[in-house]
């Protein structure tokens, strides 16, 4: 899957302080890239720009899949994407919520319902409404759906949220199996998140203004 995100002097601020200024970077596909930095720093900001969730207060931000530039609002056609702070539809059962979601999605190949509910390894909770999961299994699920999507770009903010240690390590598994020959970025601030990844940029670098009042 051919694509590129090209970031041409990216900048995003709240009220007059910049949260970050000044990125100018490519991420390519093939790849698997981390977005670093401690928490508050602005790692998911940065992270809802690329994915055409925010606009850049400064710079431009080019999206380009199987050599077509994508206006920002059609990147979500190409996008699959975890985050802790992403809702599930609570009224739903696991069986809803995978058949919702994939009305919008395709499989990854070789993926199905059934195949996500035993990749999950939930079978006895396919129909318990989504609102009576742990925190955990909800991870797992928001993981499962973007992993197992047949989707040009993938982004993870911290994927690992709520997972505990065979979690940790399922999470590790679905990355080696399902990021390949995708663009995908992954924002962490925790080092086995993301320490096979191919790069990584650290919001850290681009902060030199943020007292900068403009």
């Amino acid at each position: 899957m051919n694509c590129s995100i090209c970031l041409e002097n990216i900048g995003r601020r709240f009220n007059r302080e910049w949260i970050f200024k000044d990125i100018n970077y490519t991420f390519t596909s093939n790849k698997i890239y981390a977005v670093l930095g401690p928490n508050g720093s602005g790692k998911s900001t940065l992270f809802q720009v690329l994915n055409s969730s925010l606009v850049p207060s400064k710079g431009s931000i080019q999206y380009i899949f199987e050599e077509k530039p994508v206006e920002p609002e059609h990147v979500y056609k190409y996008l699959s994407l975890a985050a802790p702070y992403l809702e599930l539809i609570e009224d739903f059962t696991l069986i809803e919520v995978i058949d919702f979601h994939f009305k919008f999605k395709n499989y990854a190949t070789g993926m199905d319902r059934a195949g996500i509910i035993d990749l999950l390894g939930m079978e006895g909770s396919k129909n318990k409404l989504i609102k009576y999961f742990s925190s955990g299994m909800k991870q797992r699920l928001k993981l499962a759906l973007a992993l197992c999507s047949n989707t040009h770009l993938l982004m993870l903010d911290e994927p690992t949220s709520n997972l505990d240690i065979q979690g940790v390590e399922w999470y590790l598994n679905l990355i080696q199996t399902f990021a390949k020959n995708k663009l995908t970025i992954i924002c962490s601030n925790q080092e086995h998140e993301y320490n096979f990844c191919d790069e990584a940029i650290s919001i850290s670098d681009y902060k030199q203004y943020q007292n900068f009042k403009a």
